[in-house]
């Protein structure tokens, strides 16, 4: 079938060439058109619900509204995981989804069962949906800075808030714009409780007063002289003055009694759960722009800086707008690395073909197949809306030395038939090329398309490995499949036009004299003592497995993202005002190291529902300079040390780490760290408990470098526990005591202002001295029936206890988590000996779970995937195999190649010091192919030469020799070429350094000393497993 394909291809040569130049305009159109960013989206399918519950503890929240919907979201169809986060007057939802999800989908069914779920939620507690974004929606972030100091942090706060805000959230492609930092202008109703007394009012009479005294409304329309006016009553607060003005209930005729008898009316900061610094010099306002879901992130960031670019025009004197996280630069950078890599692969397979066949127009045939590959590659990226990032371009540029093989041999074996009988015309020149073609183009087909499908298991990862490496799969077998098709269609017509004129003989060519000299004394060896060779092949690969025991593990090797991230972990239960004293601390001492360009932190979370971050937790992130301003000899981990040893605060554990990544770990596990424990059950006292022991157990082992264990009972409590009965013999119930502890202690929202497009709460609560100590609350005022006042003590016990600054739960599930970072220690290794020791040492009560989770979660999986998944691989290439060999002895030659591989693959990592990893099974993965393919090449030429004529002198078993000195050493030419170009398409990756290069590099190590060292044996131990196999039918 494919040799008739060939045929049909060179009687149809016009037609094939049209579709060959349509493919390449519609591939160039496609890699103008397809998206780029810096690593393919990680981040799980999620829906985040958000429920802003004012002035309530974590505990409160958790019972009355994070329970409540964590457990009726799990009902929603493909949910796989409900994470649940109760904070100080917030709550977070994430109902993450089965990977291919549809996220619009999984966003309708999570409103649909929200819709049911917030009717039983307490009055103030409005939930609503997270925007249309994933973790890696962080593209762009800036900060509002004032050099003249005319303008304080409520004012920058304003002008972030209800100007550019809005402006940038406008933009294609933005789900939303995050503020971070500065303070919240409020009108504040400060209340002396003896005044109100004294004029006989309560709280429940001043917040009705200023609810009904701050309004507007409408009265339709009235009709003078002909013409029609719209009717309206104005009353909206716009001053202090209208504030303090508003008259309350029980004023007497001609002596109101206003707002500003009994309260003291100013402006001042609305409470906030997070602060923002720059470069340690003070407050700062942030803006952080997230990217929607799908976006073109470079795009997106084009467009915001274009827009902010217009609107500095606009900003008042003094601001200005500085730019501290940009995305794009790292895309980029990745984005032109590969890119270059590629255009050096190219170069370098053509000048291999170029040194072999000593022939310019020959060449061309690979350089202009090789190309047409890629952009069919690209062309079907785009089809699949695969984005160009680095994974996916490393995928192509791992392919780009086997999509040349079948050029190479087609092109060899045609040069090889016009040496032995050159044409008379070009009618017989065309009938060589087809009988070249055929000849060879079969195998190579089948051989490529044994590499294709060698890449199936990486189909089959999931989550986040999967998510990882899957665009490295697609563009691989995009471009393997688009290379094997044209290899049998467009080839052959490109050999017809371009080989031509005169073809040197082999025999002439320095290089391939030298080759044939230095094969000679191998076959020969091959010849006398095929056994010995073949004994010694086996005791190699044997060998390879010492350095194979010795190979550490990891998930996957840390990307370089050009920028850091600060994330200490912090004692919990700090202050607002202590957290941000820490934050601008930490920021003056990064901003010291010379490599550093600017510093921007973040305390708390920003107002977004993609920021689920404690008070306790900081998030610096650090923009170096470019690496050619470096000191001389200083890498990543060394500034990494610099920076941990100039950073040093008591009560701090520091964490340096990559932005994109640790944004996605932190939203699809919870866990910042390699490793993290997971503790489930009923009582956060007995989890807290738990989550020491487990520290305490692993802290000493070989290889943690800390180890932290959340303290959930860190928070601290002024619990007001109410009596019912002395409340009811003062006539009141619980709800009067809380509504006066809600209104007067923690102060609550009453109204808000309208000031043209600003809006402002309007907070009622009494004075400091009234609820700054135990003893002051004891004594607060409340009002009780009949006009009597009563203290609070009165009627209820004050307190102070521990308890949860912050509630996590898992599928309804309390959850009490411990962060293990680790150093010089293999991952699989250290895990294994502390679940052990865990296991054995760790009493777990009834009704509560341990598990572990992090990188470790993400090996495991990706382990028992492929370890089910790369055998049924196997088959399906001995199918494949067998469908074009013919001969399961054949099969079982070419399968005899793998070991070979492996063992090359297995030294060189060894070598390096490469930990095993995710990356470097798909690399071994794709080295499986590529050493299937060389089998193939070489036995094909085997079986050629056993079934050409031999000389009838000959005894069979001389014949069986002829033949493979002629297999072997005369067709050495053609296998060196294809290995020399699968090196040095490889070359660029593995010796090339910038963005991406850990990974690509981890790719690449297995599948250069697999090649070398199957292209070595290879060319020694099929030849003697060919003639021992056949020796029995030679006699």
């Amino acid at each position: 079938m494919i040799a008739r394909l060939i045929e049909w291809s060179l009687a149809n040569r016009a037609g094939v060439l049209l579709a060959a130049v349509l493919l390449g305009v519609a591939g160039w159109g496609s890699m103008r058109a397809t998206p780029v960013d810096a690593i393919p989206d990680l981040s799980d399918v999620q829906v985040i619900v958000r429920t802003p519950f004012p002035g309530q503890a974590p505990q409160v929240v958790e019972d009355q509204v994070t329970y409540p919907l964590a457990s009726a979201l799990m009902a929603v169809a493909g949910a796989v995981t409900v994470r649940g986060y109760s904070f100080f007057g917030d709550s977070y939802v994430y109902v993450i989804f089965e990977d291919g999800t549809d996220l619009y989908w999984a966003r309708s069914r999570v409103l649909e069962y929200l819709s049911q779920a917030a009717a039983s939620l307490p009055q103030g507690a409005r939930p609503g949906l997270g925007p249309d974004a994933t973790g890696v929606g962080w593209v762009f972030q800036y900060a509002l800075v004032d050099r003249s100091g005319n303008h304080d942090a409520a004012a920058l706060r304003s002008l972030q808030d209800w100007f550019l805000k809005y402006e940038l959230q406008a933009l294609d492609g933005v789900a939303e714009v995050a503020t971070v930092g500065g303070m919240v202008r409020q009108y504040q109703v400060v209340v002396d409780p003896e005044r109100l007394h004294a004029y006989g009012l309560t709280l429940a009479d001043l917040r009705k007063g200023i609810q009904a005294g701050n309004q507007e409304v409408g009265g339709s329309v009235v009709e003078m002289a002909e013409a029609e006016y719209m009717v309206r009553a104005t009353g909206y607060v716009t001053s202090l003055e209208a504030l303090q003005s508003i008259p309350l209930p029980r004023s007497k005729p001609g002596a109101p009694v206003t707002v500003g008898d009994v309260a003291e009316v100013r402006f001042g900061p609305a409470m906030r759960r997070g602060a923002a610094d720059l470069d340690g010099e003070g407050e700062a306002v942030g803006g952080i722009v997230v990217m929607r879901w799908g976006e073109n992130a470079v795009e997106v960031i084009n467009r915001v800086k274009d827009r902010l670019a217009q609107l500095s025009a606009s900003l008042p004197d003094g601001v200005e707008l500085v730019v501290v996280y940009d995305r794009s630069d790292l895309i980029l950078r990745a984005v032109d690395n590969l890119r270059t890599k590629l255009g050096g692969e190219l170069l370098l397979v053509i000048l291999v073909c170029a040194a072999f066949l000593l022939h310019l127009p020959s060449t061309l045939v690979p350089a202009i197949s090789l190309p047409l590959g890629v952009l069919a590659a690209f062309l079907a990226m785009r089809g699949l809306n695969v984005n160009a990032n680095i994974m996916s371009l490393a995928g192509i540029a791992i392919a780009i030395g086997v999509m040349v093989d079948a050029a190479i041999v087609m092109v060899e074996n045609l040069h090889r038939h016009l040496e032995r009988s050159p044409p008379s015309g070009p009618a017989e020149r065309w009938a060589t090329v087809a009988r070249a073609a055929t000849e060879v183009g079969p195998a190579i087909f089948f051989s490529l398309l044994v590499v294709t499908v060698s890449f199936l298991p990486v189909f089959a990862l999931e989550a986040q490995e999967g998510r990882l490496f899957k665009p490295l799969a697609y563009t691989k077998t995009f471009a393997m499949a688009a290379a094997a098709i044209i290899a049998v269609t467009v080839v052959p017509v490109l050999m017809g036009y371009c080989v031509r004129g005169r073809i040197r003989p082999e025999a002439t060519n320095p290089l391939n004299r030298l080759l044939i000299a230095a094969y000679r004394p191998a076959v020969n060896v091959v010849l006398r003592v095929p056994r010995l060779v073949v004994g010694m092949a086996f005791v190699l690969v044997l060998l390879s497995l010492w350095p194979a025991s010795r190979l550490a593990t990891e998930f996957m090797p840390e990307l370089d993202e050009g920028d850091l991230m600060y994330m200490p972990v912090t004692l919990p239960g700090v202050s607002a005002g202590k957290a941000r004293e820490i934050l601008q601390q930490t920021d003056r001492l990064i901003r010291q190291i010379p490599e550093v360009e600017r510093v921007f932190g973040k305390v708390g979370r920003a107002d977004t529902a993609t920021d689920p971050a404690p008070l306790t937790m900081i998030e610096t992130v650090i923009m170096l300079k470019p690496r050619s301003r470096w000191r001389a000899g200083l890498t990543l981990e060394g500034l990494k040390a610099e920076l941990d040893e100039q950073v040093r605060l008591p009560g701090l554990t520091n964490a340096w780490v990559m932005p994109i990544k640790t944004r996605i770990d932190m939203l699809a596990t919870g866990i910042r760290t390699p490793v993290g424990i997971k503790i489930a059950g009923p009582d956060l006292a007995v989890i807290e408990d738990l989550g020491r022991q487990v520290e305490s157990l692993v802290r000493e082992m070989p290889g943690t470098r800390s180890v932290y264990a959340e303290r959930v009972l860190g928070g601290r409590y002024l619990t007001v526990d109410v009596d019912r009965v002395e409340a009811a013999r003062y006539g009141m119930n619980i709800a009067d005591v809380h509504e006066t502890i809600a209104f007067a202690v923690g102060g609550m929202q009453v109204g808000e202002t309208v000031e043209g497009r600003e809006r402002y709460a309007i907070n009622l609560r009494y004075f400091r001295d009234w609820r700054d100590s135990i003893e002051s609350l004891r004594s607060l005022p409340i009002a009780g029936t009949g006009g009597t006042w009563i203290a609070l003590g009165d009627v209820a016990d004050i307190r102070v206890e521990d308890g949860p600054g912050l509630i996590k739960s898992e599928n309804a599930r309390l959850n009490g988590w411990v962060y293990v970072d680790l150093s010089d220690r293999d991952l699989g290794a250290w895990v294994r000996e502390a679940r052990a020791r865990v296991a054995q040492d760790l009493a777990l009560p009834p009704g509560y779970s341990l598990s572990w989770s992090g990188q470790y979660e993400y090996l495991e999986r990706a382990r028992a995937r492929l370890s089910v998944l790369v055998p049924a691989t196997l088959g399906l290439i001995v199918l494949l195999l067998y469908a074009q060999l013919r001969s399961f002895v054949d099969v079982g030659i070419v399968l005899g190649t793998l070991p070979l591989a492996l063992a090359g693959g297995f030294w060189l990592l060894y070598l390096l010091g490469y930990p095993m990893s995710v990356a470097v099974a798909v690399g071994f993965i794709a080295l499986a192919g590529m050493a299937v393919e060389v089998g193939v090449v070489m036995l094909t030429y085997l079986n050629q030469a056993w079934a050409a004529p031999t000389d009838p002198s000959f005894s069979r078993g001389a014949a069986l020799r002829s033949a493979v000195e002629e297999g072997a050493l005369r067709r050495v030419r053609p296998i060196a070429m294809t290995v020399l170009a699968t090196l040095a398409g490889l070359a660029p990756v593995m010796l090339g350094s910038g963005t991406g290069s850990e990974v690509t590099r981890r790719i690449a190590a297995p599948m250069v000393g697999g090649v070398i060292s199957v292209a070595l044996l290879s060319l020694l131990v099929v030849p003697a497993l060919f003639l021992l196999t056949r020796r029995g039918g030679a006699r």
